[in-house]
């Protein structure tokens, strides 16, 4: 792709100057001591709290390309952040540098053609909604706020995963700055390898600056929360009931102490419960019978479910909501009577002010995509598990994590992770992840596309013959 001439980028390879970094981009330059410095190096997480020496809300990709070489030139870290919703705070560096895409918000809608381009500024909630106004989707996560770049790079589960797939699965094409600072298209026929990594290798591999993506027909839809009481009959009846149900129904399932809410008997706050997301894309009728066999599980605590319109699912959300938390995400086989009893066991054991077991059972078109097709490896994974504790003072942490750790060997069958949903530290998550042959391709194309692996401060893929940086 053409480049035009702009004013020259920074070259010091000694101290970053900030001046000159403003003259070399049209995008904001945010440095130490600037108005909205400290909300624009806050992530979504709590307790992460990094500095870095420049954050750049860029325009374009040439102003990408100008902080690429830049972190090269001064061997600063270099992170990039959509929406700020890295578990571990990748988004942000200490002391180093800050692609922002958070103004690169453009959306271009083919509605005939059903495609559409988006900058990865956008959040899944924007997005949705604006296709939604034309009766149009694209499925990612279950939250409105997360930004589509770091959602979509690593996967991509939310509520329309077993009827479409995964993000990843509607992905035609990509835009992506790599590491030497070239723009390329990235597509079926042009750069295959990496059109193969970015379906779910992170963000190993460039900065991705647009997605094609392609839409399907999903107006109203029935769906919204069913809270029924948390036992092991109804934790195991709702997962065999959502594994039998159409692909149109996809249930994300909350065992979880139930906060004060005004929908909610008050007896019931601070009760385990099940508070459970359910959105069927299909004939409303139909989307009625099938949610029924849920509701006959028990009396419902509460039933909000209804017809919406799809980008409804996405609640409201609060800025200043900032949670700190420990995890582990994780895939089984099945969660029968005695696992389900296990579940809430370890739920009651606790004593987090918020404890979760979220499960999502998977299926349908997204086991359907062989397993090579993309690097997403876990194509055939029947459960996933999120497991999350809340922490309050940052002494409780470490009792957190010992808690998530045996609640974690206590499930059977327990392998593999969710790339988007790891929050532990080091190799063994990211390579459960990425295992076997999928871990290997994506280190010779890390190698090729990033020798130097400049872009680390992800979960991280090294180059098969990593040059050391210096």
């Amino acid at each position: 792709m053409a480049r035009r001439n702009r004013s020259r980028a920074p070259t010091s390879s000694g101290a970053l100057s900030i001046p000159r970094l403003r003259e070399s981009v049209r995008g904001r330059v945010i440095a130490p001591g600037d108005a909205g410095y400290d909300a624009a190096r806050t992530p979504f997480y709590g307790g992460i709290d990094r500095r870095p020496a420049a954050i750049v809300r860029v325009a374009d990709d040439q102003d990408v390309a100008r902080v690429i070489a830049l972190a090269r030139e001064t061997g600063l870290d270099l992170a990039v952040r959509s929406g700020g919703h890295s578990a571990l705070g990748h988004s942000v560096s200490e002391g180093g540098l800050v692609v922002d895409l958070g103004d690169m918000r453009g959306l271009e809608i083919d509605v005939p053609g059903r495609t559409a381009w988006a900058q990865t500024g956008l959040t899944a909630g924007e997005y949705t909604s604006a296709v939604g106004a034309h009766g149009l989707a694209t499925g990612f996560g279950d939250t409105g706020s997360v930004g589509i770049g770091g959602l979509t790079l690593g996967g991509g589960i939310g509520f329309l995963v077993r009827k479409h797939g995964l993000t990843i699965d509607s992905l035609l094409a990509a835009d992506v700055v790599t590491a030497d600072g070239r723009l390329l298209r990235v597509d079926a026929e042009q750069h295959p390898d990496l059109y193969w990594a970015v379906r779910g290798g992170g963000g190993n591999f460039g900065v991705a600056m647009r997605f094609l993506f392609r839409l399907y027909e999903v107006g109203t839809v029935v769906g919204g929360m069913l809270v029924l009481p948390a036992t092991p009959e109804v934790v195991a009846g709702f997962i065999a009931a959502s594994d039998a149900a159409p692909e149109e129904l996809t249930t994300i399932a909350n065992v979880m102490v139930a906060p004060p809410m005004p929908f909610l008997p008050a007896e019931f706050a601070g009760r385990l419960t099940m508070m459970a997301l359910m959105v069927y894309a299909g004939p409303l009728e139909a989307g009625e019978r099938a949610v029924a066999p849920f509701r006959s599980l028990a009396t419902p605590l509460a039933d909000l479910i209804r017809p919406m319109g799809y980008a409804e699912i996405y609640e409201p959300e609060d800025d200043s909501y900032h949670p700190t938390a420990v995890g582990r995400t994780l895939f089984v086989d099945a969660i029968d009577h005695h696992t389900a009893e296990t579940i809430l066991a370890h739920l009651e054991s606790s004593n987090a002010p918020m404890r979760v077991a979220q499960l999502r059972v998977l299926g349908g078109a997204m086991a359907r995509v062989p397993v090579e097709a993309t690097a997403f490896a876990h194509r055939h994974a029947r459960i996933l598990v999120n497991l999350a504790a809340f922490w309050e003072r940052p002494e409780e942490r470490a009792e957190r994590e010992a808690w998530i750790a045996d609640f974690a060997a206590a499930l059977p069958l327990a392998e593999g992770a969710y790339v988007n949903f790891v929050s532990q530290e080091g190799e063994a998550p990211v390579r459960a992840a990425y295992p076997g042959a999928t871990w290997e391709r994506l280190r010779e194309i890390k190698a090729r596309y990033d020798p130097t692996n400049l872009f680390h401060l992800n979960y991280n893929i090294p180059p098969a013959a990593e040059i050391a940086r210096a």
